[in-house]
């Protein structure tokens, strides 16, 4: 596992940033789509419609992109170093060393620099700031 530099974490949060907007609109249209999917499903199984099953057949191999592609942009965030602790809030940590000793650069969405860090066994409640 990399560890960041304060500037090289900074340098990082645009991308970041992006990448935490597309999971977020991804998850929500892949819980869009497997409601509908689910609707689709009942609804066929009630009318016996075929046009209905093939609708939730339809609806399931769009979940299945969207859940790919979730994937996909978490493994990037991940193949990068940083830890993503809380995709809905945009919680992440970049390991760091701070005194000699691994630390972790904590940063939430929304914030805009990264003013905090951590203990590696304290988690977001025991943020200090830099």
């Amino acid at each position: 596992m990399p560890f960041f530099t304060l500037r090289e974490a900074a340098a990082l949060l645009p991308w970041l940033s992006a990448q935490l907007d597309e999971i977020a609109v991804t998850t929500g249209e892949l819980a869009r789509v497997n409601a509908q999917a689910d609707a689709a499903r009942v609804a066929s199984r009630s009318n016996g419609g075929s046009s209905n099953g093939e609708d939730a057949q339809r609806r399931r191999a769009e979940a299945d992109r969207l859940t790919v592609r979730v994937g996909e942009l978490l493994q990037e965030v991940a193949d990068k170093g940083i830890l993503l602790r809380d995709p809905q809030r945009g919680l992440v940590d970049f390991p760091a060393l701070r005194d000699g000793r691994e630390v972790y650069l904590c940063w939430l969405k929304g914030e805009e620099v990264i003013r905090f860090w951590h203990e590696v066994d304290a988690g977001f409640g025991g943020r200090q700031p830099l």
